[in-house]
């Protein structure tokens, strides 16, 4: 996750992933490779410069032979079209080539002085143009607009929704616009600013765990998400997160609609020898819900986990089907599952659900197969809700629990 963008903001602040140990060099051999390619350049550029030097000898020659049998007096005549007809490059011209090929081999891409200064050739970008601003003057809200314009690009390209951007963009003015900062600390102040200014898109999820050991009672989470965004397996391995705690567990297969559903939480259940409460198909999902407690509590069930039929988000009517769901088993919980790698769409839906029946929380399958991750920086900012888990796999253990600090690290940052 975060490949795109992590690649980006490294290739700004000068960060580059670390080559395998097997692709290491040793300083020697760098250093011996270094000097086969300069001695290589030495002697394309003097064999170069032999070769231009005999075709101008050649040239005098023909042109003197030349005058000589139109029998010319006037030496100097010769001379100056010996001069005229030479290549454009002289001896010394071809000199100062192998000097500037030799320098850039030795040293890198030649410096272009500009009066009494010297500047490198390097290109500007997003980073490098805020660090010159904001070491040599006070970067002003103009400047800052202008050079943001290029990260705006690259985080809408990554499916960082527009809100999400204008936040990041509010936030990094707010710490940077009207500074002067000293060159040793500018790249640490704009780092932690990027930082500090993806951060405030993000919520911290507390603890379930803890809430869930805490709580008194019954502890009812329910799941709801549209068809096909993996909202069984998020269950099944939420299941298996709760065993490893301690803590018991009931599913109750509330989706009654869709082929084979219940099938699937009962195969969930016998491979994590985990408790299923069925219906059957076309029943009343609500009773389904209200089963499942009546058995958690008869057996000291701590956690009763609610499946749901998918529901496109811009069906009323299916919504409203969930709020009965939710007036029945009153749970503690509302988590929304959607697709990571679906970008701006997973955003609308669980901005769709959360106007019409409120959310908790989130959780995002198939978190370790998208690269641009956009979902996983605007979801939150855009329902006010934290994500709990990242779904990464198709096993069990494959649901991480969701922190500002992993975001930053797959980011580079």
């Amino acid at each position: 996750m975060f490949d795109f963008l992590k690649k980006k903001i490294s290739s700004w602040i000068g960060k580059e992933d670390k080559e395998k140990p097997s692709e290491k060099q040793s300083e020697k051999e760098r250093k011996a490779s270094k000097s086969k390619k300069i001695e290589k350049q030495k002697k394309a550029a003097k064999k170069e410069q032999k070769s231009e030097k005999q075709t101008d000898e050649k040239i005098q020659v023909e042109i003197i032979e030349e005058a000589r049998v139109k029998d010319t007096e006037d030496v100097k005549e010769v001379e100056k079209e010996v001069d005229s007809k030479l290549l454009t490059k002289s001896e010394k011209e071809t000199k100062a080539d192998v000097d500037e090929i030799i320098e850039e081999a030795e040293h890198g891409p030649k410096t272009e002085q500009i009066g009494e200064e010297i500047e490198v050739e390097e290109k500007s970008n997003f980073f490098t143009k805020l660090f010159r601003k904001i070491t040599t003057t006070k970067l002003s809200q103009e400047d800052f607009n202008s050079f943001f314009e290029e990260f705006e690009i690259t985080l809408l390209e990554n499916n960082v929704a527009l809100e999400a951007v204008d936040k990041i963009k509010e936030k990094l003015s707010n710490i940077l616009v009207g500074q002067q900062i000293k060159k040793p600390e500018a790249e640490a102040r704009i780092l932690q600013a990027l930082k500090d200014a993806i951060l405030s898109v993000l919520i911290e999820p507390p603890n379930l765990i803890k809430k869930i050991k805490e709580h008194e009672g019954i502890y009812t989470i329910i799941f709801f998400g549209i068809n096909g965004t993996g909202k069984t397996t998020s269950i099944a391995k939420l299941a298996n997160t709760l065993k490893k705690e301690g803590i018991s567990c009931v599913l109750a297969a509330g989706d009654t609609f869709r082929a084979a559903s219940i099938e699937q939480l009962k195969i969930h259940g016998e491979r994590l020898n985990v408790p299923v409460i069925a219906s059957s198909y076309n029943a009343d999902p609500a009773s389904v819900a209200f089963d499942a407690i009546k058995y958690a509590k008869a057996h000291k069930i701590k956690v009763v986990l609610i499946d749901t039929a998918g529901r496109m988000y811009t069906k009323a009517n299916l919504l409203k089907e969930m709020e009965k769901i939710i007036r029945i088993s009153k749970p503690n919980l509302k988590i929304f599952v959607g697709e990571s790698i679906t970008g701006n769409d997973a955003i609308e839906q669980a901005k769709t659900f959360n106007e019409s029946i409120g959310i908790d929380g989130i959780i995002l399958s198939k978190a370790d197969v998208d690269e641009k991750a956009g979902t996983i920086l605007s979801v939150s900012h855009i329902t006010k809700k934290p994500i709990y888990f990242l779904g990464v796999g198709q096993n069990y253990d494959d649901l991480l629990p969701f922190t500002k600090k992993e975001v930053l690290k797959n980011l580079g940052l």
